[in-house]
């Protein structure tokens, strides 16, 4: 018996589709494919947003693992060691070493002629860096806004970070002075430790990544003889793997070979910083419920027109009941009206994103204030979304049409 009402209510359908108002139905198509994207695309770029800010840290600091000095020590022990067995490892394809030290940099000394004037200086974390392993892995020579990147034997030559700079970055917070008429040429002097230099500033980096834009980028070479490091002992390791590599896989191998013993060992995943992933986590729970009222728009549009539909039809219905066609039947024809509308409207919903708006958003990323943002689709929540919309669109469609069908028959026939 339900099997016969499906079939007479897909045939009813199928007629009432076919002899239906061109626009009405391109309309109502449309409401289902703007439903559809605002589902999908509202969510994906809020998470895209700092997906962005993820991959940009993955990418242009961390790199697939990075190996870091343990807490409370300055430096690497046994660095030697963990470099020789980083490039006995098929599975890395590259890797850059960072000296890390703190200190401060202080820029207008030499125009500064009472010593009661606030100085312009701020406190800062040096780096110091071979210019091209470096540049190999995080490509640092691509946020150069100002001079020129270094070279391997630069001699008291620096690049500064954005963030320290007045004209980059017009923050005020307690605690954290920029510096200000800091430019590409100018001098500055550093002091790290009991070490005071005059250095001259190469270049101005600016990248989204905040990590690399507070940090002061000396040549390794010389960085080492400030610090006193004549052991070669690094602060960070960032390295690359090669495709295909599991990269949890060979964290537990590096751990198994005794390098936790000396050092923290992270995947890029286990280095973002948390303050990201909470972040993640809210913009994921704003889109989901911008997304609900969305949904809840498009149903209330199916809603009324199925309604109306029914409303002009209901004499139509009346017969159809009079002749022997069930009720249910009848809210069957309805439902499937509906599912068609928001199967249609997905389908061109899921071309205009994957064929077009995802590839489009990756070639041009967004241009957010901290971060490049992409559009975050994944095919499995997709999937539920388009789940949801046809589940929605069809009890949109079944509620005005049982409404209808349960009013008097003859009433109906006679328009009462």
């Amino acid at each position: 018996m339900l099997l016969k009402e499906i079939q007479i209510g897909f045939f009813l359908a199928t007629r009432q589709i076919r002899r239906a108002s061109l626009w009405t139905t391109l309309l109502i198509i449309s409401v289902m494919v703007l439903t559809f994207l605002n589902l999908v695309v509202v969510s994906g770029v809020l998470v895209g947003l700092i997906e962005g800010s993820v991959n940009a840290n993955k990418e242009y600091y961390t790199s697939d693992l990075i190996i870091s000095k343990l807490a409370k020590k300055d430096y690497i022990e046994n660095t030697p060691m963990i470099l020789e067995i980083l490039r006995s490892q098929p599975e890395v394809e590259n890797f850059t070493a960072r000296y890390l030290d703190t200190g401060t940099i202080e820029a207008g000394y030499k125009e500064k002629t009472d010593n009661t004037k606030n100085t312009n200086s701020t406190g800062a974390q040096f780096v110091g860096i071979d210019p091209e392993s470096e540049n190999d892995i995080t490509s640092l020579k691509k946020f150069i806004v100002e001079g020129s990147y270094l070279k391997p034997y630069d001699f008291d030559q620096v690049m500064v970070g954005s963030f320290l700079l007045k004209q980059y970055s017009d923050i005020e917070a307690p605690g954290f002075t920029a510096l200000q008429g800091v430019k590409a040429g100018s001098k500055v002097r550093i002091k790290i430790g009991d070490v005071v230099r005059e250095v001259t500033v190469k270049g101005i980096l600016k990248s989204k990544v905040d990590t690399v834009s507070a940090r002061v980028f000396f040549p390794a070479t010389q960085f080492r003889s400030l610090i006193g490091r004549d052991d070669y002992s690094v602060a960070e390791i960032s390295a690359r793997i090669r495709p295909g590599t599991d990269v949890l896989a060979l964290k537990n191998k590096f751990l198994s070979l005794g390098v936790g013993e000396y050092a923290k060992v992270q995947t890029y995943a286990d280095a973002e910083p948390k303050f990201l992933k909470d972040i993640k986590t809210t913009f994921a729970l704003l889109g989901n419920m911008i997304s609900s009222i969305g949904l809840a728009v498009a149903s209330i549009t199916v809603f009324i027109v199925i309604f109306i539909n029914a409303i002009t039809r209901r004499k139509f219905i009346g017969i159809l009941k009079g002749i022997g066609i069930s009720g249910r039947t009848i809210e069957i024809s309805y439902m499937f009206q509906s599912f068609f509308y928001a199967a249609v409207g997905s389908g061109l919903g899921l071309i205009v994103l994957y064929a077009f708006l995802i590839p489009f958003v990756d070639a041009h990323p967004i241009d957010f204030p901290f971060s490049d943002g992409i559009l975050v689709a994944p095919y499995i929540e997709t999937a539920i979304r388009v789940g949801l919309l046809m589940v929605a669109t069809m009890i949109a469609g079944y509620v005005p049409a049982r409404i209808i069908v349960r009013k008097n028959t003859l009433d109906s026939i006679l328009g009462r």
